[in-house]
């Protein structure tokens, strides 16, 4: 990889909101990940990213996910388990034409249902979609 492409990466997880010293879990890794984006969230975090085992609370989820997956719906509520209350939630899915496609219509419904509000998909390297996912400002709990 060029430090051109390198450095259009880690801009690129900055502008999804990613930031230093967060801990950022990894859901759904396989072996179709797109590892130029990860090493470059893992440069923007300065740590490794956390893996489904992680048991503590992440500042942040990464999460892969494919058609063939199960219920994007049920992913995305159990991803917002993992996280403080207005935390990002990247849903990486594989672009048109990839295997697993998700069709735009399903996380955009799947993201209403699990109470997420959407921002416009980014394509990440050559087989990704990236949708950031945060909890409507509508929906932050008072404070006491």
């Amino acid at each position: 990889m060029s430090a051109t492409a390198d450095h259009a990466e880690t801009n690129l997880a900055a502008r999804l909101g990613f930031q230093s010293d967060q801990v950022v879990q990894e859901i759904g890794f396989d072996d179709d990940a797109d590892q130029e984006f990860r090493e470059a969230i893992e440069e923007q975090i300065g740590s490794e990213l956390v893996d489904e085992e992680y048991d503590d609370v992440a500042d942040a989820v990464l999460l892969w996910f494919r058609d063939e997956d199960g219920d994007l719906t049920d992913a995305l509520v159990d991803a917002t388990e993992f996280v403080e209350d207005n935390a990002v939630i990247l849903l990486m899915t594989p672009k048109t034409g990839r295997p697993g496609h998700v069709i735009p219509s399903d996380v955009n419904e799947a993201a209403t249902t699990a109470g997420l509000s959407t921002s416009k998909p980014v394509s990440v390297g050559k087989d990704w979609t990236a949708n950031k996912l945060v909890t409507p400002k509508a929906a932050k709990t008072g404070k006491r």
